[in-house]
């Protein structure tokens, strides 16, 4: 889970919890430090810098949004060269909310079907189709709406990660739905 200054706390904090409940490893990445301040104040101790991290392969590399977090994202080389590592390495990615703003500058999004919080949908033109579902999985990309949709994004993940069942098991548990 990448971190940048102004990220979307519920974004970030709610799929961290939820894959962590699976036991699915899940590591806080900090884009430029360890503690990273989200877009409503709270601060958050990651497990790593990017730096720190660099050269890891992960199974999929998750981009919460928040402001200005997604443009610090979309605006770092080391990120578009991470995403491009991911896919070209058959591994996924996933954003919600401003954050697909990043796939889109990385090139991940071409081809593909996507979602975005309504206000960046205009800045997903190479998406081949905008789609206003809670939660979008095309391939190796997976996109959510926004904070509302945190939930279901994590347990999409769960999906795809672990297995459908694994997914239903922890939707029963915290009686999500």
């Amino acid at each position: 889970v990448l971190l940048a200054e102004g990220f979307e706390e519920i974004e970030a904090i709610t799929v961290i919890d939820m894959l962590r409940r699976v036991e699915i490893e899940t590591v806080m990445v900090g884009l430029t430090a360890r503690r990273v301040r989200g877009s409503h104040g709270i601060e958050v101790a990651a497990d790593r810098t990017l730096a720190e991290a660099a050269g890891e392969a992960w199974d999929l590399v998750y981009l919460p949004g928040g402001m200005p977090g997604a443009t610090h994202l979309r605006d770092d080389a080391r990120v578009r060269a991470l995403l491009q590592a991911q896919i070209a390495g058959g591994r996924k990615v996933a954003a919600i909310c401003a954050a697909p703003i990043a796939l889109e500058a990385a090139g991940v999004l071409a081809g593909r079907r996507a979602t975005s919080h309504p206000g960046f949908a205009g800045q997903l033109a190479s998406a081949s189709e905008y789609c206003e579902d809670r939660v979008v999985a095309d391939g190796l990309v997976l996109t959510s709406r926004g904070p509302g949709t945190a939930a279901e994004l994590a347990l999409e993940i769960v999906g795809q990660l672990r297995s459908p069942e694994a997914a239903e098991r922890l939707r029963a548990a915290m009686l999500w739905g």
